[in-house]
């Protein structure tokens, strides 16, 4: 009989969300990463809410490595762009230092994977699509997901990255 195995994959993005997938079923759960406004500089910004997205990860996958024992995650590599500003670039590289924090403090093995390597896997080989084309696919593949917005693309990532990780331990095709 084959394990139990659960893997995640999170988007570390201010957009992003964190999906668990098993091995023998589909969608198990996919929620936001918890955010919260703020004013710095007397500007309104989102921010990461620390402690619930420890908390919502513990939750989670805590209960469900009691019953299986077997997690692992799939971690999107963010990247800076030319031409970001400063302050998106630094909340990207604190968005994924913050997942690799947790994952590694609850831990879960990781495997942090490059936007353009997962893209073009999951959409085949159109890894330059922008947002709705990983929201489509996403959408095809998990039916049952809660997907109805359009700001969804970050549950969306999060999904495919799971069946990425999924794909590659030899468990399904995609």
């Amino acid at each position: 009989m084959t394990p139990k195995m659960i893997y995640l994959g999170i988007d570390p993005g201010l957009s992003g969300a964190c999906a668990l997938l098993h091995n023998d079923s589909m969608v198990t759960e996919v929620f936001d990463t918890p955010t919260l406004e703020v004013i710095r500089n007397g500007r309104r910004r989102r921010d990461y809410q620390i402690a619930p997205l420890i908390s919502s990860l513990v939750l989670r996958v805590g209960n469900l490595i009691s019953e299986t024992g077997e997690v692992c995650a799939y971690l999107e590599s963010v990247n800076a762009f030319p031409g970001q500003g400063v302050t998106s670039m630094f909340s990207l590289g604190r968005g994924l230092g913050l997942w690799e924090g947790v994952l590694a403090a609850l831990g879960i093995p990781y495997t942090k994977v490059l936007p353009q390597v997962w893209k073009r896997e999951m959409l085949g080989g159109k890894s330059r699509q922008g947002k709705g084309a990983s929201l489509l696919r996403a959408q095809q593949l998990f039916p049952s997901a809660d997907l109805s917005r359009k700001r969804d693309h970050g549950r969306a990532e999060a999904l495919l990255l799971a069946h990425y990780g999924r794909t590659r331990c030899g468990k399904v095709e995609s």
